[in-house]
Order: structure tokens, then C-alpha cells, then sequence
């Protein structure tokens, strides 16, 4: 990058203060949530998010220097360019299992079956009618908040608002109900995924290397 094309000196000040100031707003946020799920505190971590990835370039741009942190955001490969207000929206939510406990799934389902004569087990009562029963009784919510009990593991999950210009007419989208939502629709979202646990200890064990090699540097052995 030529000098000419560099941020300056102010434009990366002004990128620190957007990220204290984005602090301020998910930490307010984040005191006077209103449950578990509280919009404004996902709307506020966006926000962060945000400033802190503009800091970051703006400060690698002219110092060849990054930050020391780093907020996770999806990738969704477009930016949102519908309404700011919409009227209406859809939630598009995946979650993926590893059936663990083939035998505990199935025992679950027969159990459903046992008091309901509508909640027949199919495919010769294999795993694959054991979900049937399963996720014809139980809301998915339930489902992922029992997942152990029901033999199962969890894997990536993410949900996705995307913007409407208005409710579709009943049984429009039944056909494909995944197919006609456009990347640049997603107002927000929400990945769930245990890569972030790793990318977290990563930087602990790297954190713990270098404890290690300073101590032996100085003659002390850790702890």
C-alpha cells in the first residue's frame, strides 16, 4: 500500500474512539438486558463487532499492528441492503446433531409412542423414525435443551433474521422453504459453533507458552 493510500493518523484515532464508544453501548446493553435473548443486546454486540474490525484494519493499514482481541462474526458473504425498518421477517434457524446414542434415541421415541397411537414408529423403528416421533412431539427448543438426554450431540447451529417486504400468503413458500431467502436480506446473525471455544484456547495455550518459557528463562519452573 502506498503512503498516499494510507488512513491517517486521525482516521485511526477516530476508529479507536468508535470502539470505546461501541464498549460503552454493549456493556449498558448488557446490564439492563431483558432475558437470555434480548435483541438489544445482540443488535449491541453487532455493533462491536463492527467497530472493532474497522479499528483493527485501519490500525494494520498504517501501523502494520493488529489488536490483541477479536470478536467472531459470520462470514454471510453479503452485506444487508434492505430496509431499516422492515414490517416483516422470517427466522431461518439449522442446528446440526450427531446421533451418539442410537439406542437412547430410539427408547425415547417408543416411550412418546407408547402414550400416543398417532406417534408410530416408522422404518422398522430405526433411528430414523425415532426423530419422527421425537420432533413431532417436542418443539425444536426443547429438543436442543434435552439433546443429551435424547442421545444426541450437538454440533453448529445458526439462526438468521432476514428482512420481508411483506408476509407471504399461506403455503407460497411451503414448496422450498429455504431457497428464496437472498444473503443481502439477513438483518442478523447468530452462529453457535465450538470453533470459537478452540479459537479461545488457542490464544490460552499460546498465553501459557510463553508463561512457560519466560519462567525458564528466569530459572523458575511453573507451577
Amino acid at each position: 500500500m502506498s503512503d498516499a493510500a494510507l488512513p491517517t493518523v486521525a482516521e485511526v484515532r477516530a476508529a479507536a474512539e468508535a470502539v470505546k464508544a461501541a464498549l460503552d453501548r454493549h456493556l449498558a446493553a448488557v446490564e439492563s438486558r431483558i432475558g437470555d435473548e434480548d435483541p438489544a443486546v445482540y443488535a449491541a454486540f453487532n455493533e462491536l463487532a463492527a467497530a472493532a474490525e474497522e479499528y483493527d484494519e485501519l490500525l494494520y493499514d498504517r501501523y502494520d499492528e493488529v489488536t490483541p482481541f477479536e470478536i467472531p462474526t459470520p462470514e454471510t458473504g453479503a452485506r444487508y441492503t434492505g430496509p431499516a425498518e422492515p414490517a416483516a421477517f422470517s427466522v431461518l434457524i439449522r442446528r446440526d446433531y450427531a446421533v451418539v446414542e442410537p439406542a437412547r434415541l430410539i427408547a425415547q421415541a417408543e416411550r412418546v409412542a407408547a402414550h400416543d397411537r398417532d406417534a408410530e414408529l416408522i422404518d422398522d423403528g430405526g433411528t430414523g423414525g425415532a426423530l419422527g416421533v421425537l420432533f413431532g412431539e417436542y418443539e425444536a427448543d426443547e429438543i436442543a435443551a434435552r439433546s443429551k438426554e435424547f442421545g444426541l450431540e450437538e454440533g453448529d447451529s445458526t439462526l438468521w433474521i432476514a428482512a420481508l417486504e411483506e408476509v407471504a400468503e399461506p403455503g407460497d413458500w411451503l414448496g422450498a422453504p429455504f431457497g428464496q431467502t437472498d444473503p443481502q436480506d439477513v438483518l442478523h446473525r447468530f452462529d453457535v459453533s465450538s470453533v470459537f471455544d478452540e479459537d479461545a484456547e488457542y490464544f490460552e495455550d499460546d498465553e501459557a507458552d510463553e508463561a512457560d518459557e519466560s519462567a525458564a528463562s528466569s530459572g523458575l519452573a511453573p507451577a
